[in-house]
């Protein structure tokens, strides 16, 4: 199955779910600035608050390494830097998954 179907699944659920009601831009066309059946896909379900797994795991590393940035101390810093390896080890794991799940 490809990535694009497993877009339309998600977009299909989320519209059964009413996630999608009363969205910004109901009713008119895409912008055609990205037209690849992806892009919009992700855009799609950006707007109705349903991402993939791996984009949400990408927000959870940038919004831990932040957190990183202002803790002070060494022992302080510990945990962050575990939950920092332990959200970059999971991400890998999708990517690995979506890779071998297109056969790329």
């Amino acid at each position: 199955m490809r990535f694009s179907d497993l877009a339309e699944r998600q977009i299909l659920k989320a519209q059964a779910e009413g996630q999608l009601d009363n969205l910004k831009g109901t009713g008119k066309p895409l912008a055609d600035a990205d037209t690849s059946t992806e892009a919009i896909g992700f855009r799609i379900m950006a707007e109705a608050g349903a991402l993939p797994r791996e984009i949400q795991l990408r927000k959870a590393i940038e919004e831990q390494a932040r957190i990183l940035q202002g803790t002070i101390g060494e022992e302080a810093r510990k945990p962050g830097l575990a939950r920092l390896a332990d959200l970059q080890l999971r991400l890998a794991i999708e990517q690995e998954a979506r890779r071998r799940f297109h056969g790329s």
